[in-house]
């Protein structure tokens, strides 16, 4: 029985984190800094957010469709970084477009400061609303996801924020929860298994409120952008797919499809398996959230299974990581361990890091394999758990 495999006691993380600890954080975080540029190829310090400042610079210029122009966006990304050979056109809905817009209203070092620091605080408090043990919150803050998306410039604590308080908010305050799921509308395959989830335990008004949220979310966009602009989101989808099938990033994508291009599998193949695999991740988390009551391992099930769903997954999406995996340390420090627990959930602490320098010289994509231990461990500890639910009961409102 799952039961008879966990090891050793129960425990708790010290309040405060051991002497010393701050200091051996902050050699491995300039370890880490620098094996994340030889790692992930040298990317320019903030290079993707350059793509953000240019948008909004060729938006309040009055050019806001120009964005889906790849050549006048690499043109105006070249005002802030000179040295960009290419670039790739812009394949965000205009919902993030709305996010984006003020951001050249400030120099574009100070916008990528404000822009990171703002998203990091909104990860970090929601962080907080999970356990305010500082020693796991110092943990947390050593993750390579975090500081590989601050590398880039990206929006994973932007992301990874809204999915952790809606899962959080989704008890106490349904409607809430639906507005957070709703924001998800600035990368919506973020978002897709959101509905699964909440059609599981019958949250009906959870739903409802994500809807209205995204549909409004939408409209405000196009209204500002323009009725073009979903025309020209649509269109930019193809290269988007065109980036994913011809392999220019496959190294940073943690999914199966990637996994099996570098194996040489025929693209179709490489499709039909992959949607495969996220069928069957999106059925764990239908079996987690119907069968068990406990918010850690619902909210660890759905942020790890959404990794796994959509073939075009980014290395800097990888910071939805860090919510699991605090939130399986604390189950397994309260319950105790299932066997082979801790190894996984170090290996998915440190795969954003190594991950993209592993398949560039080996041709394996380790992402996936890591990923679907990770949902495998929470699927097994929910499955032994006591805390189980009556189907549709815990959030049906």
């Amino acid at each position: 029985m799952e039961q008879s495999s966990r090891q050793g006691q129960t425990s708790t993380l010290p309040a405060d984190p051991p002497p010393g600890m701050f200091a051996l954080l902050a050699g491995f975080l300039c370890i880490e800094f620098l094996l994340a540029v030889v790692c992930l190829n040298g990317p320019h310090f903030g290079s993707d957010f350059a793509e953000f400042w240019a948008a909004s610079r060729l938006g309040l210029a009055g050019h806001a469709t120009d964005i889906y122009n790849g050549a006048i966006l690499v043109q105006t990304e070249r005002i802030v970084t000179p040295a960009l050979r290419d670039g790739t056109p812009w394949f965000y809905p205009p919902t993030f477009y709305l996010v984006v817009l003020p951001l050249s209203l400030l120099p574009y070092k100070l916008a990528y400061w404000a822009f990171e620091i703002a998203t990091l605080t909104f990860f970090l408090l929601v962080s907080r609303r999970v356990t305010r043990n500082r020693t796991a919150l110092w943990c947390l803050a050593a993750s390579p996801g975090l500081w590989i998306n601050l590398l880039y410039g990206q929006n994973g604590f932007l992301t990874a924020a809204l999915a952790g308080s809606a899962l959080l908010s989704l008890k106490r305050r349904p409607i809430l929860a639906g507005v957070f799921i709703g924001l998800l509308a600035i990368k919506p395959h973020l978002a897709l298994l959101f509905p699964v989830a909440l059609i599981a335990i019958g949250a009906w008004r959870t739903f409802a409120s994500a809807a209205i949220t995204t549909v409004a979310f939408v409209l405000v966009s196009v209204r500002v952008m323009g009725s073009a602009a979903l025309k020209q989101t649509f269109a930019s989808l193809g290269y988007a797919r065109a980036l994913l099938e011809d392999g220019a990033c496959r190294e940073k994508m943690p999914t199966v499809f990637s996994f099996l291009r570098f194996l040489g599998t025929p693209l179709r193949a490489a499709y039909a398996l992959h949607a495969l695999v996220a069928m069957l991740a999106i059925a764990a988390v239908w079996k987690v959230w119907r069968s068990c009551d406990d918010w850690r391992l619902r909210g660890a099930s759905l942020m790890t299974a959404t990794l796994m769903v959509s073939p075009y997954m980014q290395v800097y999406d990888l910071t939805w990581l860090a919510l699991p995996i605090l939130w399986l340390s604390l189950a397994g420090l309260h319950s105790g361990w299932i066997r082979g627990e801790r190894p996984t959930l170090i290996a998915a602490w440190l795969l954003p890091l190594p991950m993209a320098w592993v398949a560039t010289t080996t041709h394996l994509q380790t992402g996936p394999w890591i990923l679907g231990a990770l949902l495998g461990v929470t699927l097994r500890r929910a499955i032994a758990s006591r805390e189980v639910a009556k189907p549709g009961l815990a959030y049906a409102t």
